[in-house]
């Protein structure tokens, strides 16, 4: 495991299969995600969408939706050009085996300028736990 990550669970009383719906519904993300302003495009196997954070305005985040499982895993994956930087964010739904789902979200980031570019990220660490809180939050509203 990489010792540049940040990491992100909850235990979501809701299905996976309705947990994935909102997971990957970039409209709705502003409504439920307070540190994202929005998502552009559509999130699938092999798309690229944008995120725009809110944490730091003015700048978008384009990433690959490398990775897409319905309804149990997604990764996302973004960086500098010929692997100099990335970083991928992976979301992991496992059904709980009481109705409901673990979710779990982490970002590794890895490639030779990680050691140099790690210090200037800021603590995304809050902004995890919000993004997983209000995911849980949201799923549970319809329970």
């Amino acid at each position: 495991m990489s010792e540049h990550a940040f990491e992100a669970s909850a235990t979501i009383a809701a299905p996976p299969r309705a947990v994935w719906k909102i997971l990957t519904d970039a409209e709705s993300y502003p409504t439920w995600d307070s540190g994202v302003v929005s998502v552009d495009g559509t999130i699938a196997a092999g798309e690229t969408i944008t995120v725009h954070a809110a944490i730091n305005p003015g700048r978008t985040f384009p990433v690959k939706v490398t990775d897409f499982e319905a309804p149990s895993k997604m990764k996302w994956t973004g960086g500098m050009p010929m692997g100099l930087f990335v970083g991928e964010r992976t979301f992991t739904l496992t059904a709980d085996g009481d109705g409901g789902t673990v979710f779990d979200m982490r970002e590794e980031y890895h490639g030779p300028f990680t050691a140099m570019i790690w210090g200037s990220i800021p603590d995304l660490q809050p902004s995890f736990e919000q993004f997983v809180n209000g995911l849980k939050a949201r799923a549970e509203q319809d329970v």
